[in-house]
């Protein structure tokens, strides 16, 4: 098939052009599946995975990297890159995936060097407990100290793990948030499976409270007041709770929108929406009230002289 693609673009630009077909074949070689498969051995673009990438040349991942050739065809890879510089990037809500690969690349970079730091950089609105429980196990574990960095939001888990770093080497940007609350959930079923499920909450909220006292040097009843409802913080806030050490670039002029004057918030108008005004009562009666209510007028007067006649 590759061959009579290029007998034919060869045929039909030797015939409409002055140009070489050598030329036409020289060009249209890279871009051809053994082309590619070959350059990329001769540029020792990989070393193992070239086979794989050339016998899976139809999985989504291969065509994804399909691109310019030479040195830097898989170097659009952010997530490859980042992780050669040692940067792990936690971009998406805490679940069983995602906490898998946050722990096998945390334990890969520690087996490749434990004396550098591994910088975690969150950006996540938290989610499962156990999986985020997984990666602060795996955080610990890890000879290398792990840097954390927050971008943009660190709630829930995420705020867990931004403070699970290694001490003073915490950091926030300017505008990014922090949000810490109790563990969240739910149960169904039977009574005895729905208490069940509740001790189990009680059980990862008490360690949570626990864990979190000796990151931040809380005290537990503290912890326990703070997280009763959403917490939202900023940079400096989280800071001077202990989640973080540090924010990053601090002083630095235009990164935080300058604070106003403190005033009173405007009253909200939202009441007038649900209160039902006396103009407006009379406009939306339907066809039929002010004849009922006329005729519940009439009845109300008759049945006030009958009790007046009675006595």
């Amino acid at each position: 098939m590759e061959m009579a693609t290029l007998a034919v673009a060869s045929s039909l630009l030797s015939l409409a052009s002055p140009f070489d077909p050598k030329s036409v074949r020289a060009w249209l070689w890279p871009h051809s599946r053994i082309g590619y498969c070959k350059n990329i051995a001769a540029n020792r673009l990989v070393t193992s995975s070239a086979t794989h990438y050339c016998d899976n040349w139809n999985s989504s991942s291969t065509r994804a990297s399909y691109g310019p050739q030479g040195a830097g065809a898989f170097s659009m890879d952010p997530a490859s890159v980042l992780q050669k510089e040692r940067i792990i990037f936690l971009g998406s809500q805490v679940d069983d995936m995602s906490a898998d690969v946050i722990i096998s690349q945390l334990l890969l970079l520690d087996s490749q060097d434990p004396t550098k730091d591994i910088k975690l950089l969150i950006n996540s609105p938290g989610g499962s407990v156990t999986a985020g429980m997984g990666i602060y196990d795996a955080m610990k574990l890890c000879k290398a100290d792990v840097s954390t960095i927050c971008f943009g939001l660190a709630a829930s888990m995420g705020a867990f793990l931004l403070a699970s770093g290694t001490k003073g080497k915490r950091f926030c940007m300017p505008n990014s948030r922090v949000m810490i609350h109790q563990p969240l959930g739910g149960g169904s079923g039977s009574a005895i499976d729905v208490g069940i499920q509740a001790r189990e909450m009680m059980y990862h909220k008490i360690k949570l409270t626990k864990i979190m006292s000796r990151l931040t040097g809380k005290s537990e009843q503290q912890i326990e007041v703070d997280t009763d409802r959403d917490y939202f913080m900023n940079a400096w806030e989280a800071v001077e709770y202990g989640l973080v050490d540090a924010v990053v670039d601090d002083g630095k002029p235009g990164l935080v929108a300058p604070v106003g004057e403190a005033k009173e918030p405007p009253k909200t108008r939202i009441w007038d929406y649900w209160t039902v005004k006396e103009r407006k009562e009379r406009k939306a009666l339907p066809l039929e009230a002010p004849v009922y209510k006329d005729s519940e007028e009439k009845h109300q007067a008759e049945s006030e002289e009958r009790e007046k006649a009675a006595v």
